[in-house]
């Protein structure tokens, strides 16, 4: 599975293509589903182009995406960043009326397993980011793992290649060679390109997007979300 991952954390000056408004959020992910994304993730974004889980962001969001890939499976973040207060997190989300698809849940954060239980009892697919082997011991933990849509293991620091390769295989290592679930596996900037490799590699789902990164493989900056899923596509092709 070939997730497309549009704009995460970033802001709107890192890149000219990154989409941040309704109207920019869906022309991406009309491109990079006609590229081959098979489903997407996204960070709703405020006027000043920050992440948010207000309610009103969020469902406008959810809906402008069903609009333009209605067939397409739909994620959100519900990252710690966006709120100070992990219990107005919950609240935020609480009143939530247009429901993705799924939403990544960042295992390591405060009251994550609240917040996943409250989103798996609504009916909303939950994709545990779990970012190291204690996170994943954790994850293995909970009662309700094998309802989970698929458990990302992510490289989210800017490593060079063999340390990011080291620290996914790490992860691998945790989870074992039968989790319950699909697997992602993915990494984030210098992390991005030779963690893709070692995911296909292995067989896992995998993720592309300018949220992981600006780049493409060559190092030449890359010109929108839908080129660089058009380069994994061809890689999978490849593979």
């Amino acid at each position: 599975m070939l997730k497309a991952c549009l704009n995460g954390p970033r802001l709107p000056h890192e890149h000219w293509k990154l989409p941040v408004t309704l109207d920019q959020l869906a022309q991406s992910a009309r491109e990079s589903v006609a590229a081959g994304a098979e489903a997407l993730h996204v960070h709703a974004k405020d006027r000043r182009g920050h992440d948010t889980l207000a309610p009103d962001v969020v469902d406008a969001t959810v809906a402008a995406l069903r609009e333009a890939v209605p067939d397409t499976a739909i994620g959100v973040t519900t990252g710690a960043w966006t709120s100070d207060d992990p219990l107005d997190r919950e609240q935020q989300v609480a009143q939530w009326s247009v429901l993705p698809d799924f939403v990544s849940v960042n295992w390591h954060e405060v009251r994550s397993v609240p917040l996943a239980e409250q989103l798996l009892e609504r009916g909303v697919g939950i994709e545990p980011g779990l970012w190291t082997p204690k996170a994943v011991a954790q994850w293995q933990d909970w009662p309700h793992r094998n309802q989970c849509v698929r458990v990302l293991l992510e490289i989210v620091a800017d490593l060079p290649a063999a340390a990011a390769l080291a620290a996914a295989q790490g992860l691998i290592d945790a989870i074992g060679d039968d989790p319950g679930v699909p697997v992602l596996l993915h990494g984030e900037e210098r992390a991005a390109w030779p963690v893709l490799e070692l995911a296909i590699q292995r067989g896992y789902d995998v993720r592309i997007g300018l949220e992981d990164t600006l780049e493409m493989p060559d190092g030449t900056r890359a010109f929108d979300n839908a080129a660089l899923v058009r380069t994994v596509k061809d890689m999978l092709a490849a593979s």
